[in-house]
């Protein structure tokens, strides 16, 4: 007796909002982008054996869930290489479109942090203070929406914060906005939390200056938590730019899943 191999996960309700946390109306604007960044391929050659919405579903469990390809296969009824394949395909099509610059007469107040994430590729990581091998992901929120603004690429983790933010290109796109950040990144320009010198105690009105600086600051805390339950951020296994296009497909859905 034969067995026919169907997949069981389809892009329907149940599944997208199970393994992804997004209503279908949010995944379905997430499909959007991405055929529109050219999703369907070039129309030409051997159709795609999941259609795009699948696909897309394919790859967010693949962030949600961090399983391996051999296990991903049977749950969409296609080979490990095609799962490679589609992952492979897909993924640089749900990268994050940053936020369009405040205008100049808008106040708005972004946040920036990094975090370490565990990686395997050692071209990628570096070890660092949290006893793995990891990557300094630097990312920047609006600390009103509590949207991801912008994320840079990964940088080995045992560079400090402010040498990795100077690195990057986000000083350039966070020019004449008010950005906080934690006391790691003094001498770069950012809002940081005042020091306490020897023999020189903070005065009362720095000490409530930094109480709410804490206060405003956990806010990337908190969504650096909300990214991590895309288990890929936990343990990223993908080499070259697999950690770059994990963080910035996380941060698009981040978004899709905060946004009302």
């Amino acid at each position: 007796m034969s067995l026919v191999w169907r997949g069981v996960l389809r892009a329907e309700p149940v599944w997208v909002e199970t393994f992804t946390g997004l209503r279908i109306d949010r995944f379905a604007r997430l499909v959007k982008v991405v055929k529109e960044r050219g999703g369907n391929g070039p129309g030409g050659g051997r159709p795609w054996c999941l259609p795009l919405a699948d696909g897309v579903l394919l790859v967010a469990v693949f962030y949600r869930t961090n399983l391996t390809m051999r296990q991903l296969a049977p749950l969409f009824g296609i080979s490990p290489a095609t799962v490679c394949r589609v992952i492979q395909r897909l993924r640089p099509l749900l990268a994050l479109e940053r936020a369009p610059r405040p205008v100049a007469d808008t106040e708005r107040l972004w946040i920036v942090d990094g975090t370490l994430i565990p990686v395997r590729d050692r071209k990628v990581g570096a070890s660092s203070r949290n006893c793995r091998f990891s990557a300094n992901v630097q990312v920047i929120i609006d600390a009103d929406t509590r949207l991801v603004i912008a994320a840079a690429r990964p940088a080995p983790g045992n560079k400090a914060d402010a040498h990795v933010w100077r690195e990057s290109d986000l000083p350039a796109l966070a020019a004449s906005t008010t950005v906080i950040a934690d006391g790691a990144y003094l001498g770069t320009g950012l809002i940081v939390p005042h020091r306490k010198r020897a023999g020189r105690p903070l005065l009362r009105g720095q000490e409530e200056d930094n109480a709410e600086h804490r206060r405003v600051r956990a806010r990337v805390e908190h969504t650096f938590a909300r990214m991590k339950n895309w288990k890929i951020l936990r343990d990223c296994r993908q080499k070259g730019d697999g950690l770059h296009h994990a963080v910035q497909a996380v941060a698009t859905m981040h978004n899709l899943a905060m946004t009302r």
